[in-house]
């Protein structure tokens, strides 16, 4: 079974549960008294992110960020991961589907003298900051990505060919982190039902809002940039269309000439001129320069 007691002490212990099967939830409910359709919220993988009380059981539905890069950006289970704590008389319980970081690292830290006499509700909050630790880190990384894409753009080192893309990826990334942001306030203001201190619990508060204007700043700058891009985009083919325009002026009026003269009428009296052959030239060359001077002027 993957149930693993991580922790434990005179205040509270602290049961683990990875990928858990049917059986595995059938025995918390029945050895643990916790109801089976919270239960059963760890294990599917959409669910949103939300705060439950049933009896004595508080039970936080969080989820983590994972910077496994999936094909699609589809739902919210494209980055991230479910956390599901449930704390109840001195335990708590935390039921995962994959291997999690946040518990990874609090892990290793509990394990440490000075939090020998760690609570319950202390390693519910911890785990809490540690789950908004994994969306800040996204969120500098999604803003690295997007400063080196703006310098290729406006730097020119690389082909443009793909940048879009790209870009693209970066605000459905940023859409969807900023979702589940948002719907874990439902959470992050029940930590106000825990026994903490006031202070722990408005430095999670200022965690959570720090990142989600993070990630609405990183949109904002996103659309701006595909914006400029596309704008940079369609300059690009305007100067194209600029130079075949000009280069259009040059033979149009010399393609003219050279279609009356090609219809070969007998009775064209520049036909029978000695030099009507070089006087035609000289005036297609001189509409050339007459044109040339013309664009000069214009700046074009």
């Amino acid at each position: 079974m993957p149930i693993e007691t991580l922790f434990k002490n005179n205040h509270c212990e602290w049961i683990d549960v990875e990928s858990p099967t049917e059986e595995d939830l059938e025995f918390l409910h029945q050895r643990y008294e916790i109801n089976s359709l919270l239960l059963e919220d760890t294990i599917d993988a959409n669910h949103l992110p939300k705060f439950e009380q049933d009896g004595k059981v508080d039970f936080f539905l969080m989820r983590e960020n994972t910077q496994l890069e999936r094909s699609n950006l589809n739902t919210i289970s494209d980055i991230s991961t479910k956390l599901g704590v449930f704390l109840f008389d001195s335990s708590i319980i935390t039921i995962h589907r994959l291997k999690n970081k946040s518990i990874y690292e609090l892990k290793k830290e509990i394990l440490t003298p000075e939090n020998a006499e760690i609570r319950r509700d202390e390693i519910a909050l911890n785990l809490a900051l540690k789950v908004m630790k994994s969306f800040d880190d996204e969120s500098q990384n999604l803003l690295d990505t997007m400063d080196h894409i703006e310098s290729e753009i406006f730097l020119k080192t690389t082909n443009h060919s793909n940048h879009i893309r790209r870009l693209y990826r970066l605000k459905r990334k940023s859409g969807l982190n900023n979702r589940i942001l948002n719907i874990s306030t439902v959470w992050v203001d029940k930590f106000k039902l825990l026994d903490l201190d006031d202070a722990e619990i408005t430095d999670l508060k200022d965690k959570h809002k720090d990142v989600i204007g993070d990630f609405e700043h990183l949109s904002m700058q996103v659309s701006s940039l595909i914006s400029m891009f596309l704008a940079m985009s369609d300059q690009k083919a305007n100067q194209v269309m600029k130079v075949l325009a000009i280069y259009s002026m040059y033979f149009f009026p010399i393609t003219f000439i050279a279609g009356i003269y090609g219809m070969n009428f007998h009775f064209m009296p520049e036909l029978d001129l000695k030099f009507g052959y070089y006087i035609t030239l000289g005036l297609m060359a001189f509409i050339s320069l007459l044109t040339f001077l013309y664009v000069r002027k214009k700046g074009w």
